[in-house]
Parts: structure tokens; C-alpha cells; sequence
């Protein structure tokens, strides 16, 4: 088995183990990205085998999975509240379960949902978990279009190196929201929490990619099987 065929054969592995905390009747946020479409995918089996459930979409990509799937959609409108979210992550961090999300590009949608949920679980194959955030992606920003660059001068005076995001067109690569994502290093991140704040507090960014005590479990497959992690 080659390494991308085993990553897969992992995130598929978590993916499926999330599925089994499915139970009838639920209100259930898709997450978006690699790990959280094979959820979705799972999850349609499933729905297609009599399992019934309605979800909220995490992106509009996720939303065009799960209509080709059979499962059926509600809105915030109907169901403000969310019974369990499963979503994928980029990075884990051990003991406090914080994350960083958003390489996908949908980290606004995924904050909201994950806020209205009441319980969240991660799903990720081991290569995600780290001691500290920061050790090895980018934190994405979300800002508005208007004034980016002053925005992202801003965070360049916080510390950050700052590299707006592209799109596959070479342009800039635009959420679902609308807005502009620039991906910062602020390097090791030893107060996640205090960095959130701060970047709340600069006029222009509407979120960062940071989940703070958001997740309340992680599923994470490994090559010596599947193991949960919760807060320590």
C-alpha cells in the first residue's frame, strides 16, 4: 500500500468510527475537507440503509455532497441547534484538543456551525496531532475584500508572516462568505486563546481558523488502529 493509499485508508477508518455515533433522529454538522467528505460519505450510506437524519453543511461543497447522497438539509431557520458536528482538522493539539482549522477555506461556516453544536467531534488521521499549534501549517485569516491589504499589514505588525491566499485560477481565492483568506505563520503558538482574542480585535478580520475549546472528542487513526482522544 503506498502512503497516500494508507493516509486515505486511515482518514476513512476515523471517518467511519464518527459514523457510529450517528443515531436516528439527529441534527448532524458536515464538516468540510478531505477527511469530513469521506464522513458524508459514510454518513449517505448509511441515510440510504434507513438511517434518518438532517444536516447542516459546513460549505457549499459539502452541501453538493450531501444533496448527491440523499440526505436531507435543514437551516439554521429550523434547527439552530445542532445535536453532534464532525468535522476534520488540520492540526490537533493533545491534552486540549484546540485546533486549527480552515486549509479547506470554510473555516467561518465551520466556527458557526461548531458554536451551535452541542457536541463537536474531530475526526483526523495521526498525523495531525501535535504538542503545540503552529508546528506545522499556516493559520488561516479570514478578512473582508475592502482594505485586505491594510488588514494583513496589521497582522505583519502582530508578528505574522502573511501570504494571501490563490485560488487554482490565480486570483484570489474567495470563501463562501465572500471574504479573503491570508494565511499567517505566527509560529509555535503557546497561548491559542490569547491569540484569538487579539486577532478579534483587528478591524477587517471576520475569524481566524483557531478553535478554541470548540472539539469535545478527537477519533484518530493511526497504523495500530483507531483511538479517542478527549480533553485532559
Amino acid at each position: 500500500m503506498s502512503d497516500a493509499d494508507l493516509v486515505h485508508e486511515l482518514k476513512r477508518q476515523s471517518a467511519v468510527a464518527a459514523a457510529d455515533l450517528i443515531e436516528d433522529g439527529m441534527v448532524v454538522g458536515l464538516g468540510t475537507g478531505s477527511t469530513a467528505a469521506l464522513f458524508v460519505e459514510e454518513l449517505g450510506q448509511r441515510v440510504r440503509d434507513g438511517l434518518q437524519i438532517v444536516g447542516i453543511p459546513t460549505s457549499k461543497a459539502t452541501e453538493a455532497q450531501a444533496l448527491s447522497l440523499g440526505i436531507s438539509l435543514v437551516s439554521f431557520e429550523t434547527h439552530p441547534v445542532i445535536d453532534l458536528t464532525v468535522d476534520g482538522a488540520d492540526e490537533v493539539e493533545r491534552g486540549t484538543l484546540n485546533l486549527i482549522k480552515g486549509l479547506g477555506g470554510a473555516l467561518l461556516r465551520e466556527k458557526i456551525v461548531a458554536a451551535s453544536s452541542r457536541r463537536m467531534v474531530v475526526v483526523a488521521d495521526d498525523r495531525k496531532i501535535v504538542d503545540h499549534l503552529g508546528e506545522h501549517v499556516l493559520l488561516p485569516v479570514e478578512v473582508v475584500p475592502f482594505g485586505w491589504e491594510s488588514t494583513a499589514h496589521r497582522l505583519g505588525q502582530m508578528g505574522a508572516r502573511v501570504e494571501p491566499r490563490h485560488g487554482r485560477d490565480g486570483k484570489l481565492f474567495v470563501t463562501d462568505g465572500g471574504n479573503l483568506t491570508l494565511d499567517c505563520s505566527f509560529g509555535v503558538v503557546t497561548d491559542p486563546a490569547a491569540l484569538e482574542e487579539r486577532l478579534k480585535l483587528i478591524t477587517g478580520v471576520v475569524d481566524s481558523g483557531l478553535f478554541i475549546n470548540r472539539a469535545d472528542e478527537a477519533i484518530i487513526a493511526g497504523r495500530d488502529g483507531v483511538i479517542r482522544l478527549t480533553k485532559s
